[in-house]
């Protein structure tokens, strides 16, 4: 079963509806969200073009936010309108553990994922079930199939689908009864963003990698910065990043309050999609090739919102709260609240650091760990686990450190340890695990005990994320790697320094 290439395959009725209103009123340049907008209005449902129904190209399904949309269909006695525009992936609430693809009855003891294998087999959904040769987390998943191209819009029950964002899509999290609605009608109602432009200029410095540029983003416009916009990154340092990097990028730009997330295809984006099993080829790679070129910002075009950031300025980040905005170069110390000007920006950092067991003036350097986790949608392809296993490379894990490593998928994994990274992880005492969402969120049996502090390469660091009372610090796979073998928060720079010599 095959996904459908591109946005030229709309029914007659989609095709014809190029509606380009810009906040009621023709604009005569329009910012690639405004574009990839307007070629899947259906029809608007305002006089201002901000109520659209919107056509929507793909979705990727999971275990843990579908039962109920295929409940809905159940019971209505509906099919799916295109079941090929649809993928399962289990990922969510499954083991990672080795010792799950021995088990026969791991996946039909799971009540979750025996419906939705279920689900898939009775609606004709293609899925990557447990033992699936290509089953891993959804949003690298999708990727590396070469499912995810240039000016499509992607919809699914997973708020960091702004990962797609990296190549020109438009991607971004639904509910579930938006899941029923798509999969009964291939379209959703749909509220127009406002546009925000973030550009991040120059090099960055040694040692600074995309997660610590969004981090940093994300620290300075907070949490709810970019709420109410579709955000494009823009900037030499951001075309500088490879693929991978750009999809760690667009992934978290939804923790700064983003609906959607977008770099605009260049040819980075087109040497990675001609590798990819499922995206074009030959002459359809060619035609295709011709519109992706497009896929810009046009010269002029007007943003409600612009924000510049030197890339020279970024340190390797962590956060030290339980928000992703509550975060700080490494070589700082936990921020005293009292000098936060803003009543409910202090309260909310009193709260955080009661939780998370810090007080002020705390050298960041100097926190302890009790676990590392590298992985999650964010950080879990192979340019992450190599950038970790660099920095692990003939260390050793701290005395009293629990570190996992958790590939994004099954071919992740497999390209791993054709290049010996599993043994270097597991070399220096790391459990090296099969592919799932693991301890991004305690929905499996990868969970951290009240009051333990973890290490993690993922996304969200909120009360609770990794099970009732842990304490979650967010950061990029190295500077995970460096927290595992020092046992404590590490600036990153110092071991690669020590490497060098």
């Amino acid at each position: 079963m095959q996904f459908l290439h591109n946005t030229a395959r709309f029914p007659p009725a989609i095709q014809t509806a190029r509606c380009v209103f810009f906040w009621g009123f023709m604009a005569a340049f329009t910012t690639l969200y405004d574009k990839l907008v307007d070629r899947h209005t259906v029809r608007s449902l305002d006089a201002e073009g901000r109520e659209l129904l919107l056509y929507v190209d793909r979705t990727v399904l999971n275990e843990y936010t579908s039962p109920q949309a295929f409940t809905g269909l159940r019971d209505a006695g509906r099919p799916v309108f295109r079941p090929a525009s649809a993928l399962g992936v289990i990922d969510h609430v499954n083991s990672t553990r080795p010792e799950r693809i021995s088990s026969p009855d791991a996946q039909s003891d799971d009540i979750q994922m025996a419906y939705f294998v279920r689900n898939c087999r009775d609606f004709g959904i293609e899925l990557f079930d447990l033992y699936h040769r290509q089953q891993g987390i959804e949003h690298v998943v999708m990727p590396e199939l070469g499912l995810v191209l240039p000016g499509l819009v992607i919809a699914a029950g997973d708020s960091h689908t702004t990962t797609y964002g990296a190549f020109g899509a438009l991607g971004f999290g639904i509910g579930t009864s938006d899941i029923e609605h798509f999969l009964a009608t291939q379209t959703l109602v749909y509220r127009r963003l406002r546009n925000m432009k973030l550009s991040v200029s120059g090099t960055l410095p040694t040692g600074v990698t995309a997660k610590d540029v969004i981090m940093a983003i994300i620290r300075k416009i907070g949490a709810d910065g970019a709420q109410g916009h579709a955000v494009e990154f823009t900037g030499s340092a951001i075309s500088a990043l490879s693929i991978e990097g750009r999809m760690t990028i667009c992934n978290m730009a939804v923790e700064c309050g983003a609906r959607g997330a977008l770099i605009a295809p260049d040819e980075k984006t087109f040497a990675y999609l001609a590798e990819k099993p499922r995206a074009p080829k030959g002459d359809a790679l060619k035609a295709a090739l011709e519109d992706w070129r497009a896929l810009r910002t046009d010269d002029g075009a007007a943003f409600d919102t612009c924000v510049e950031i030197n890339a020279s300025d970024i340190e390797p980040m962590v956060t030290w709260g339980t928000s992703p905005d509550q975060a700080a170069p490494i070589s700082d110390s936990i921020p005293d609240p009292g000098l936060e000007a803003s009543p409910a920006r202090r309260k909310d950092a009193e709260r955080a650091l009661g939780y998370m067991g810090l007080l002020p003036g705390t050298r960041l350097q100097d926190i302890r760990i009790d676990h590392a986790f590298i992985g999650s949608c964010t950080n879990a392809r192979m340019e992450d686990l190599r950038a970790a296993a660099a920095v692990v490379k003939g260390r050793k894990v701290a005395v009293g450190v629990d570190a996992i490593v958790v590939p994004g998928s099954r071919e992740v994994r497999r390209m791993a340890e054709a290049e010996g990274i599993d043994r270097i992880f597991r070399e220096a005492g790391f459990e090296w695990r099969e592919p799932g969402c693991s301890m991004c969120l305690a929905m499996n049996d990868d969970v951290i005990a009240p009051g333990k502090r973890c290490a993690s390469s993922t996304n969200r660091n909120f009360e609770g994320r990794q099970g009732a009372g842990s304490r979650t610090h967010l950061m990029s796979p190295a500077m995970v790697a460096a927290a595992a073998v020092s046992g404590h928060l590490c600036d990153v720079r110092k071991l690669e320094a020590h490497h060098a010599n």
